[in-house]
């Protein structure tokens, strides 16, 4: 399905005085070597009317030297000192600025400065539109479930250039994505994960994306509830029946993850795994005070088995082109968290 076509799929959601965390992420991959940035802004909203935003950097470097392949750095200020404006928003936190083609910045840290100057085209065709993993988009703005996620651009082409630890990256035409959650908290536990496969010319032509969650309701916490959906060529596989659990397997055992799904078209299994020294942690703070850690590479090696019922089967497979993101109330041992 594609995200409601009435209601930006950027737009922001943050009302002042509500307990709220939101996010806009974009990441991009080098098209053949492991090699990865992930920008995001974000905003975090407490009750009592005060509010943050937050801009982060990350990069992913496979081929560095041990304990420095996975690096980022943030900078926060109050929502008042930071700028979002329009449905689809220009954002300016600090000195990091994002909007629907663009994002620049620099942030300051223990590793020196980190700065970027990016920019990008969206792909054409059903790989490139809005994509969301719900099954209708009237959940979209429903109250439940209470977090919410979708994908402006699922394929984005990405060019410019990043500056960190004293190298420039040049970044001509790596393979991109741009996402966008929110919710009134993060959820208590997920993974997720998104792949675009690139075939022998370096062209996209097959995309997926799958979560796998626990949602409170009423003060309970439910077992994990999975969504997959699987672009490929003009074809397209949702398996979004979140509340039948017999048709879903999901297995989360840190830093893999394995999904598999039965739907009335057919069914897919998608594996990932990451290298936890190519990983970064990211405290995400609730609205509580309580701290989540986001475990995430944007290195993960990504294997997709495909069943449909009335089409031939087919398998794709990334080295290192996968986005694969843990959050789990405890930083992972060995993996530096983000300040």
């Amino acid at each position: 399905m594609t995200a409601r076509a009435s209601r930006p799929a950027n737009l922001i959601r943050y009302v002042a005085g509500n307990e709220h965390v939101e996010s806009w992420f974009f990441r991009a991959n080098h098209p053949s070597l492991p090699r990865a940035i992930w920008l995001k802004a974000t905003i975090l909203g407490s009750r009592s009317g005060g509010a943050q935003a937050s801009a982060w950097c990350s990069c992913f470097d496979g081929n560095g030297e041990p304990g420095r392949r996975a690096w980022g750095q943030r900078a926060t200020v109050p929502f008042d000192q930071a700028h979002f404006d329009g449905d689809d928003p220009q954002i300016q936190v600090a000195d990091c600025s994002f909007d629907l083609g663009a994002t620049s910045g620099n942030a300051q840290g223990q590793l020196g400065e980190l700065s970027w100057d990016l920019h990008w085209e969206r792909s054409p065709g059903l790989l490139g539109e809005p994509l969301c993993l719900f099954p209708s988009d009237r959940l979209i703005d429903s109250r439940l479930p209470r977090n919410k996620l979708v994908t402006p651009a699922p394929v984005l082409m990405v060019s410019g250039h990043v500056v960190s630890r004293g190298q420039t990256w040049e970044i001509d035409q790596w393979v991109g994505m741009q996402g966008h959650n929110w919710g009134p908290a993060h959820s208590p536990e997920y993974a997720w994960g998104q792949c675009n496969f690139l075939n022998s010319a370096g062209e996209v032509f097959c995309t997926v994306e799958a979560a796998a969650g626990r949602v409170v309701m009423g003060g309970f916490t439910t077992p994990l509830l999975a969504m997959m959906t699987i672009r490929r060529g003009k074809s397209r596989y949702s398996f979004d029946r979140i509340l039948d659990l017999w048709r879903q397997k999901t297995d989360i055992d840190f830093p893999c993850w394995s999904l598999r799904m039965r739907g009335p078209g057919g069914d897919a299994q998608l594996s990932m795994r990451a290298h936890p020294d190519r990983m970064v942690c990211l405290p995400y703070e609730n609205p509580s005070g309580q701290i989540s850690y986001c475990l995430n590479s944007k290195l993960a090696s990504v294997s997709l088995r495909v069943n449909p019922v009335d089409e031939d089967g087919f398998v794709c497979e990334s080295q290192h082109g996968g986005a694969l993101e843990f959050l789990q109330p405890q930083p992972a041992p060995g993996i530096e968290v983000m300040r």
